[in-house]
């Protein structure tokens, strides 16, 4: 069992260089995120602190117990009081990046029972990645030192049943709302049975997945992290009904 109030008391390693162009640019842009932490040492919420010593394996273990504890309803004590404020005033140490949906109904720390300060979370509808989240997730794993990265969906998600009705029916959608879906589409489409029905879960489960697996390929900074074992992305669904969380560990 984890102590929850001791996931940031270790030290993380830094990339090794390469001759690879590849390796080069991810070492160019480890460098980067280091003068980030560094320029950001003068600002009280962006102060750089002792990063988490948990492996990808021991915070993915993290994770599941916490879930298991909230599924059950296990008493627990989440790390949010004046203390635990006061300690991250100075500075964060997140364990994980948890890329989730914006449902109300999946509140990560909740239904992973952590605290202030554990979990560095990028959300918003259909939990995809554009720009902005790719950044915050390098960010996350680069700059925080964040050995695990969870892209998480869930049962009945709304920005995946929306691209499903493009898929099957051509559907359009106010505003910028088609936008937002259009990167779900392929998942969808991969999701499709060969009667061409398609199941709502999974399609959640395939976009999840989907995702988690463009993670692997589009980012030197997360690559150089895998390559060294100390990063770890996995896709996970979550259950509303009984609050499980089932894991995909093979993206």
């Amino acid at each position: 069992m984890f102590e929850r109030l001791c996931l940031c008391c270790g030290n993380a390693s830094h990339p090794a260089k390469s001759q690879s162009r590849r390796g080069i640019l991810a070492s160019g842009m480890a460098a980067t995120f280091a003068a980030i932490s560094l320029n950001c040492s003068s600002s009280q919420a962006a102060q750089p602190t002792t990063q988490t010593s948990l492996t990808p394996d021991q915070a993915l273990a993290v994770l599941k117990t916490g879930n298991a504890e909230y599924q059950h309803g296990t008493h627990y004590i989440l790390a949010h009081g004046r203390q635990r404020r006061a300690e991250l005033a100075k500075g964060q140490a997140p364990f994980a990046v948890l890329v989730g949906c914006s449902d109300s109904r999946v509140p990560p720390e909740l239904l992973f029972s952590r605290g202030l300060g554990e979990l560095f979370i990028v959300r918003n509808a259909g939990n995809t990645v554009d720009t902005t989240a790719l950044g915050s997730i390098e960010y996350g794993v680069g700059v925080l030192g964040c050995p695990l990265v969870v892209v998480l969906g869930h049962e009945g998600c709304g920005a995946v049943a929306a691209a499903m009705q493009v898929v099957e029916g051509n559907g359009t959608f106010p505003g910028v709302i088609g936008e937002l879906v259009q990167p779900i589409v392929p998942a969808v489409l991969a999701a499709r049975h060969e009667d061409g029905k398609i199941s709502l879960d999974d399609a959640v489960v395939a976009n999840a997945r989907r995702v988690a697996r463009r993670l692997h390929t589009q980012s030197p900074v997360l690559q150089a992290a895998i390559s060294q074992q100390r990063l770890k992305i996995v896709a996970a669904r979550y259950d509303l009904d009984d609050g499980d969380v089932k894991w995909f560990e093979d993206v």
